[in-house]
């Protein structure tokens, strides 16, 4: 059985808090730090309206095979300190920065030995961390889950195609006749947000984090991922219609280092096995079920493996 404890490190002017997990074992083994994807979701990867369980579950898988684990609340949610509506993407990148140093400064933690593990936007930030030469104890390897090699405006574009794709037959029908398009639609709110000057703007009446949309969006994740100097693990979803599949060839090569890529048939983006259409429409169903075994698997298998170092 793994144990737990709180953790609260500093960002700045912000104190976090996070969960360590721990195995069982008292022997000295790796340690993961576990960067959830978007969104005002906490250290489990939960929501309000969507308890995606996703961080929760990976640390308590990893914490069987020996890894220990830090996951931590985003600002402003949970017991963490700051306004999430004011944060913007490298806030986030700087906040994992922290929360990575605070892990390898652990006394039972060998800083050699600590990876970094990203969900969607958490994977965008892992590759920032791999990629920062300037770290005191950069990571020992990334882990990039649903992660994206592409400009943050392409990405939306492309979920945007997928989604419409995905649309029932009479929705549309009923677009079609409404004159209704849904990339222009999707350029006319880039174009709303990327005239903003403040950290919260209202677009069409909703209060948005139009920081950071503005930095997601101008993000290109190539530029770093030719700087990345640690091993990497890509694993996307053969159903994923949030992160390109194909994002996984263009990583391997993108990244100068040992790199081991896989697109896994049947899994989504909330990393879960689903036999239907590739469809938001079933993402209530899938949160009811624990994150594919294969996923988990190998993960805790390379960050275990010496054999990352030559993938």
């Amino acid at each position: 059985m793994s144990t737990t404890a709180s953790l609260a490190f500093s960002s700045g002017d912000h104190m976090l808090a996070g969960t360590l997990t721990m195995p069982a074992s008292e022997r000295p083994g790796p340690a993961a730090l576990l960067v959830s994807g978007s969104g005002r979701i906490d250290r489990d990867s939960n929501m309000k309206r969507a308890r995606l369980g996703v961080m929760q579950q990976i640390a308590e898988h990893l914490a069987s095979q020996g890894i220990v684990t830090l996951r931590y609340d985003k600002r402003g949610v949970g017991g963490s300190e700051g306004d999430y509506q004011a944060t913007g993407f490298f806030d986030n990148v700087t906040d994992a920065s922290a929360a990575l140093s605070a892990l390898s400064s652990r006394p039972e933690i060998d800083p050699e030995s600590v990876f970094v593990v990203g969900h969607s936007e958490g994977a965008l930030i892992a590759t920032e961390l791999a990629a920062d030469s300037s770290l005191e104890h950069p990571p020992a390897g990334v882990v990039l889950l649903a992660g994206a090699a592409q400009p943050g405006k392409a990405v939306l574009r492309w979920q945007a195609t997928q989604l419409a794709r995905s649309l029932p037959g009479p929705v549309k029908l009923i677009m079609k006749a409404l004159r209704q398009d849904v990339a222009k639609t999707q350029a006319k709110r880039f174009t709303q947000l990327e005239a903003t000057t403040a950290d919260v703007a209202r677009i069409q009446m909703v209060k948005v984090n139009a920081k950071w949309f503005r930095e997601f969006m101008a993000h290109d994740p190539a530029m770093s991922l030719r700087r990345v100097a640690v091993p990497v693990l890509a694993i996307t979803g053969g159903k994923d219609i949030q992160t390109d599949p194909a994002d996984v060839d263009r990583m391997g090569d993108l990244i100068p280092t040992a790199f081991d890529g896989h697109v896994l048939d049947d899994v989504t983006h909330l990393l879960r096995s689903d036999n239907g259409p590739a469809s938001t429409k079933t993402y209530k169903q899938q949160m009811r079920r624990p994150v594919d075994r294969t996923l988990l698997d190998l993960v805790a298998s390379w960050i275990n493996s010496p054999d990352r170092l030559v993938a």
